[in-house]
């Protein structure tokens, strides 16, 4: 299949380009939807579609003084639901508990949320959130073989896969773990498969493809000099296809790493698209608080070819966000911008042009 022309995929995408176009093609076709209602916004909530209705919830931030050491992370339960593009949010309620840094996948029947932390731990707990059009239901589902945060996660068909993570927040050492639960069995239960061959991950990237299941990035990470997790930046690349006797397949390495990248990966134009994401150039930035943010480019995987494509001046700067799919568009409902600094904006665009 062809790529869309450059003015296109600038258009998509809020890239400006070396050649100037008129000013209509050069309008990115990006739309501000009414921020969450909070002050800080949230990294890594969870984000999906039910009822035809737009849900996020939970999420972590640092409210008080981000630059003093120790900073202090606020993880919440709020539910907030947006019932339309022009409209505004409201509150639904809360979750279980507070949680942040799980993974979220939207089926037909709500908004999957799969393991998680809290300030004091991390969870194996999974639910569904449901909107009827006027209230949320909570629905448990099996949990995950173990505590799991900064997973990943995707469908493939009847499936649901979760891929790495860490098992505690002081964890030194990364999963190497991958799970499937088949939704439409009689007594759903989490399996545990053989891993992609390679090293172990947490904040990878997931996506789905052709009855696929695809695995970008991610950070190992082991201990540093003072004992704490320091992290490696990966950017290698996996396939997994149910039935097929090689099961997981090395594809191209990425460009660059893209941690935390919104998940799971958005298709564009037949192409799988990495968004900003964590690079690791800037790790060790100071001071913290004039980081000049995440790589502002997209990364774009074709499944058909093999191969890897750049698109530099991405319109946002994001980590520890899902990617949603809603009314045909591609939203990124908050997300971190650079490091401790997140935001309530909620953007939407078009995968395709109109």
């Amino acid at each position: 299949m062809e790529w869309l022309p450059h003015q296109a995929v600038a258009r998509i995408l809020g890239i400006t380009l070396a050649c100037p176009l008129p000013v209509s093609a050069q309008s990115p076709l990006w739309q501000p939807l009414a921020p969450v209602p909070d002050a800080e916004g949230f990294a890594a909530p969870f984000a999906g579609v039910s009822g035809g209705a737009l849900l996020v919830a939970g999420g972590a931030n640092i409210p008080g003084d981000k630059w003093k050491e120790p900073f202090v992370k606020v993880w919440h339960d709020r539910i907030f639901v947006l019932t339309s593009p022009d409209g505004s949010w409201h509150d639904a309620g809360h979750l279980p508990g507070p949680l942040a840094y799980g993974v979220s996948v939207t089926t037909g029947d709500g908004v999957l949320c799969l393991g998680g932390s809290d300030s004091l731990r991390h969870h194996d707990r999974c639910f569904r959130l449901k909107w009827n059009g006027s209230a949320i239901a909570v629905d448990p589902l099996p949990p995950l073989p173990r505590p799991c945060a900064n997973a990943c996660g995707a469908q493939v068909g009847r499936m649901i896969y979760v891929a790495g993570g860490l098992e505690k927040p002081d964890a030194t050492t990364a999963l190497h773990t991958f799970w499937a639960l088949d939704l439409e069995a009689p007594a759903p239960v989490w399996k545990e498969l053989e891993p992609w061959p390679g090293p172990e991950r947490m904040l990878a990237v997931a996506a789905s493809h052709d009855d696929a299941f695809l695995l970008f990035s991610g950070a190992r990470i082991k201990p540093g000099p003072d004992g704490k997790a320091v992290r490696e930046y990966l950017r290698d690349a996996w396939r997994y296809t149910p039935g097929n006797p090689g099961r997981w397949q090395r594809l191209a390495d990425l460009p660059r790493p893209a941690v935390a990248a919104p998940s799971p990966a958005p298709l564009i134009d037949s192409r799988l698209a990495i968004l900003s994401g964590d690079d690791g150039t800037k790790v060790d930035f100071t001071p913290v608080r004039d980081h000049p943010g995440f790589p502002r480019d997209a990364l774009f995987f074709d499944p058909a070819s093999g191969t890897w494509t750049s698109r530099s001046s991405f319109a946002l700067s994001r980590a520890t966000v899902p990617a949603v799919i809603w009314n045909g568009f591609i939203v990124l409902p908050n997300g971190e911008v650079r490091p401790r600094v997140r935001t309530p904006e909620v953007f939407r665009f078009q995968p395709t042009p109109p």
